[in-house]
C-alpha cells in the first residue's frame, strides 16, 4: 500500500524561509537571523560601523576610540541555575564589549514589564543585576521603564547598551581571520543552553548543568596582555559555536577545520545532548569566548587563557584555511570529515 502526501503535510526539522513573516528561527542567531541583518536592517542603516557586523560597534571620538553595544534579553524561564535575566544582561552586553578588546565602562538599563509581574521577583532581578555590574567593574549610569498590559509581555523583558574604551593597538574583527591561523576555545561548550532547556522543561540529571554565564572581560584583557597578534573574538552565543564561527568564515573569506577531540564538552551536557537530539556546537554559551589567533602566537594566548579561572579548560580546536572559503567542516575521531552548517532553525528559542 502506497500513500502520496501533499508538501504541507510533510515534515521538515527545519523551517521553510519565511518571505513575509517572523519566525521564531530569525531570533536563533543562524541562518534566518543573518538573512534578516542582511536584508532588512543593514540595507536601511548601513554605515561603516554597522558593516563590519561585528558584536559592536568601535566608533572614533577625538583620539579614543570607543565600543559601542545593546542587547536585549528575552529568556525563558527568568530564573535558572546558575544565573538570572538581570546578571545575564550585564554579562552579555560586556561581553559584546571585551570581544572588540574594549574595557567596558558603563551600561543602561531599560525594562519592559508585564502588568502584574511581581514587584518581589523584580527586585531580585534588579538586585542580580546591580551585583553583576559591581563585580563586573560597570556602573548602570541610565535606563527606562515600560509597562505592557497583561498577557503582552511574558513577565519580563530587559535592554541594555554598554559603552567601554578600546586600548591602542587593539583591532578585533570578525574579517581579520586569515590562513594558518588557530581556533581557541575558552572552555566546555553547551551548558547555558542545556541549563535552560532543563529549567523550562522540569529535566532532572544526576549532575546539575548550570549556566556558564559570567564576563569575560578579564579573560579578554589576560589575552591581549600576552600577544596583540589576535584577528577576531566572538562569544558564541545564540546559535553556539558552529553559528559563530560559520560567521567568521564568511566575513574573513576562508574556511575552517575543526577537529572533533579537541572540542571539550562536559559528560552531562555531552549525555543531555543525545538524550534530546540535540548537537552541542549549536548550543548556547554566556561565558565561553572563541579566539582567532596567528599560528605562532597560539600556544602563549593559549596559556594565558588556562592562567585565567574562566579559561582554565581552553583548547585550540581547529585551524583556519584558504580553501573553499565560508565553508566549516569537523573532523571526526573517526578520520572523516563533515560539514558544520550554520543553525537554520531555532534549537531553543528564549535562550537568551
Amino acid at each position: 500500500m502506497t500513500t502520496t502526501k501533499t508538501i504541507a503535510e510533510l515534515s521538515c526539522p527545519a523551517p521553510l524561509p519565511a518571505k513575509d513573516t517572523i519566525l521564531l528561527g530569525h531570533g536563533s542567531g543562524g541562518k534566518l537571523s543573518n538573512e534578516l541583518v542582511r536584508d532588512i536592517f543593514l540595507p536601511a542603516l548601513r554605515n561603516p560601523a554597522l558593516a563590519r557586523l561585528d558584536d559592536q560597534a568601535i566608533v572614533k571620538i577625538g583620539n579614543q576610540r570607543l565600543a559601542f553595544t545593546t542587547d536585549s534579553f528575552v529568556v525563558k524561564p527568568l530564573f535558572f541555575a546558575g544565573g538570572d535575566i538581570g546578571s545575564l544582561a550585564v554579562h552579555g552586553t560586556v561581553n559584546d564589549l571585551a570581544m572588540g578588546g574594549a574595557m567596558p565602562l558603563f551600561l543602561s538599563a531599560a525594562f519592559i514589564i508585564e502588568e502584574g509581574f511581581s514587584i518581589g521577583e523584580l527586585r531580585r532581578v534588579v538586585d542580580s543585576l546591580h551585583r553583576a555590574a559591581s563585580a563586573a567593574g560597570v556602573e548602570v549610569v541610565t535606563g527606562d521603564t515600560k509597562v505592557v498590559e497583561k498577557g503582552k509581555g511574558d513577565g519580563l523583558f530587559i535592554t541594555t547598551t554598554g559603552i567601554g574604551v578600546v586600548p591602542d593597538g587593539v583591532d578585533l574583527s570578525a574579517s581579520h581571520a586569515c590562513p594558518g591561523d588557530k581556533v581557541l576555545l575558552s572552555g566546555s561548550i553547551g551548558e547555558h543552553g542545556i541549563a535552560i532547556l532543563a529549567q523550562r522543561t522540569g529535566l532532572e540529571f544526576e549532575t546539575e548543568i548550570q549556566s556558564d554565564s559570567a564576563a569575560l572581560h578579564t579573560l579578554v584583557a589576560d589575552m591581549l596582555a600576552v600577544r596583540r597578534e589576535i584577528r577576531c573574538m566572538r562569544d558564541p552565543t545564540r546559535g553556539g559555536v558552529s553559528s559563530t564561527l560559520n560567521e567568521i568564515a564568511q566575513q574573513s573569506h576562508v574556511s575552517i577545520e575543526l577537529e572533533e577531540q579537541s572540542i571539550p564538552i562536559r559528560e552531562e551536557v555531552r549525555g543531555a545532548c543525545e538524550l534530546l537530539g540535540l548537537d552541542p556546537l549549536y548550543v548556547a554559551n554566556e561565558g565561553k569566548l572563541i579566539a582567532i589567533v596567528a599560528a605562532e602566537s597560539a600556544g602563549k594566548v593559549l596559556q594565558a587563557m588556562r592562567n585565567h579561572p574562566l579559561g582554565i579548560a581552553a583548547q585550540i580546536i581547529g585551524t583556519v584555511g584558504k580553501e573553499h572559503a565560508g565553508l566549516v567542516t569537523m573532523r571526526t575521531p573517526l578520520g572523516t570529515t563533515r560539514v558544520v552548517d550554520m543553525l537554520a532553525g531555532d534549537q531553543l528559542p528564549r535562550i537568551c
